[in-house]
């Protein structure tokens, strides 16, 4: 194997890439918003449990904070504008969901709105929230998931990925997502 030299940083957030994800929150029309977030992952499987770092200075964090609810939508090729948007608007300034002309569904389980045009939305409920420096972490059960039907693989019930055409975000930078190069277990699975 090659050997390469290494730099030494300062002490950052490296960690890429991230979904872009376009998180919707409010209980009432005049309320709702979307911040775009890509600090957030997976917590836990049983139960299930996620986590998104909010900024308490984003018109997003009192609302998320107070109806303690909020929900994930992920992100396709065709929302990338949108998504870049939410994230450098305010709230405070705009109606989102009407300058993007975005839809806000109906969540099952939560009181904040989905994004209709988003191929997967996953309703949370916070469940705690640690102050953590810039950013305070909102850790959530994921109470319900909406998943369009264009995208469920009719054969195995699965979500297709792939075809939801889904981006990514890395350091500044949006991205779609590449070719399959493996599937989880491939490494030690038996040759035919």
């Amino acid at each position: 194997m090659e050997e390469h030299s290494k730099t030494l940083w300062k002490p950052g957030t490296m960690i890429y890439p991230l979904p872009a994800i376009m998180v919707s929150c409010g209980e009432t029309v005049e309320e709702h918003n979307i911040i775009t977030i890509s600090w957030l992952g997976t917590i836990c499987t049983n139960p299930p449990m996620c986590y998104i770092s909010v900024r308490p200075e984003r018109h997003s964090y009192p609302i998320i904070k107070r109806t303690g609810e909020f929900v994930l939508n992920l992100t396709t090729e065709d929302m990338a504008f949108a998504t870049d948007w939410c994230g450098v608007r305010s709230g405070k300034d705009f109606n989102k969901f009407e300058e993007m002309k975005l839809t806000a569904g109906t969540a099952s389980a939560v009181n904040a709105p989905i994004i209709k045009e988003s191929p997967l939305n996953i309703e949370c409920r916070v469940k705690e929230v640690l102050a953590l420096g810039s950013h305070d972490m909102f850790i959530a059960d994921v109470v319900s998931v909406q998943a369009d039907e264009r995208f469920i693989i009719s054969e195995t019930g699965q979500f297709d990925m792939k075809a939801a055409n889904l981006i990514a975000y890395s350091h500044g930078h949006y991205y779609k997502l590449g070719e399959e190069i493996g599937k989880f277990g491939w490494s030690v699975q038996k040759k035919q």
